[in-house]
């Protein structure tokens, strides 16, 4: 049995746009909160299961390789669509916090290289 890396990247996309959307709801928003995050997660964990139990197939390895490499500019592309506008008119706080979290991003990235040439 194949079962190829798109696939297994459908099945986690729909689970955490639901799970999102359900969460949304549950806790009154009108939008999806954390959908892509449960996706990701939901493929780690698919992922790990499919290479412990030997169902991967050199296919399905280059499938989820390849959109791992594209997740990154999608998630940039979503959140380009984020509507900057009102988080501008909504007060200084949105600002602080965007700079202090692309600051500790940037501060992580030589301590994650650090880490990686160790191992």
């Amino acid at each position: 049995m194949k079962i190829y890396g798109v696939a297994i990247l459908a099945f986690c996309f729909l689970f955490g746009k639901i799970t999102g959307t359900g969460l949304g709801i549950a806790l009154g928003l009108s939008g999806d909160v954390g959908g892509v995050g449960f996706a990701m997660l939901l493929l780690v964990l698919v992922n790990s299961f499919l290479k412990k139990r030997d169902f991967k197939s050199k296919e399905s390895e280059n499938g989820i390789l390849f959109w791992s490499s594209m997740y990154i500019p999608i998630v940039v592309a979503m959140s380009a669509s984020q509507n900057v506008k009102a988080a501008l008119l909504g007060g200084p706080l949105a600002i602080i916090v965007g700079c202090f979290v692309t600051l500790f991003a940037f501060i992580l990235v030589p301590i994650i290289s650090k880490i990686s040439q160790k191992n």
